[in-house]
């Protein structure tokens, strides 16, 4: 900044904010906190060599990084940022959970829906059982107009087979 205002943490420092101070252009005078919870995580050393060590171009994502994982540091001092990720996995596995439980009732009443369709446990020697299903049942598959070939009457089945 160097010359008006000092950035947030030359101010928190006490030091003079040079014109090429690494921290002025991600922690602006307005917003002490920010860099205030930084210094206090990681130390305004560590932040600035950090800072150096990478291009310009990605040091914002940086800064917001470091703010996010030393909010969460203070939050949960053991885990940090690692805690809310694994909160949050957790969350998204229980919702996951729920969904297919849902979606397994859903299933269920939509079976319990639809009407029976038969089902005929038929024995392969038993054509007899075979032949009568079969053809007791044929009136209703055959929905043609009434026609001199289709039988209509299901006594009159063996002109089927002839």
């Amino acid at each position: 900044m160097g010359g008006s205002s000092p950035c947030a943490s030359c101010k928190l420092l006490r030091r003079r904010c040079a014109k090429d101070c690494i921290f002025a252009p991600y922690f602006p005078s307005d917003d002490p906190h920010k860099f205030a919870i930084v210094h206090k995580v990681f130390g305004a050393s560590n932040v600035s060599k950090m800072l150096q060590e990478l291009p310009i171009h990605q040091r914002s994502d940086a800064v917001s990084s470091l703010v996010y994982e030393a909010n969460a540091r203070v939050r949960d001092p053991v885990y940090g940022c690692v805690g809310a990720i694994s909160y949050l996995q957790n969350q998204v596995s229980q919702l996951q959970m729920q969904l297919a439980v849902a979606q397994a009732e859903i299933l269920c009443i939509q079976m319990q829906q639809e009407p029976a369709l038969p089902t005929h446990q038929i024995d392969p020697d038993d054509k007899s059982l075979l032949l009568h299903s079969n053809l007791n049942n044929l009136p209703q598959y055959l929905n043609f107009a009434s026609s001199s070939n289709v039988i209509q009457d299901p006594l009159k089945r063996e002109s089927l087979w002839t």
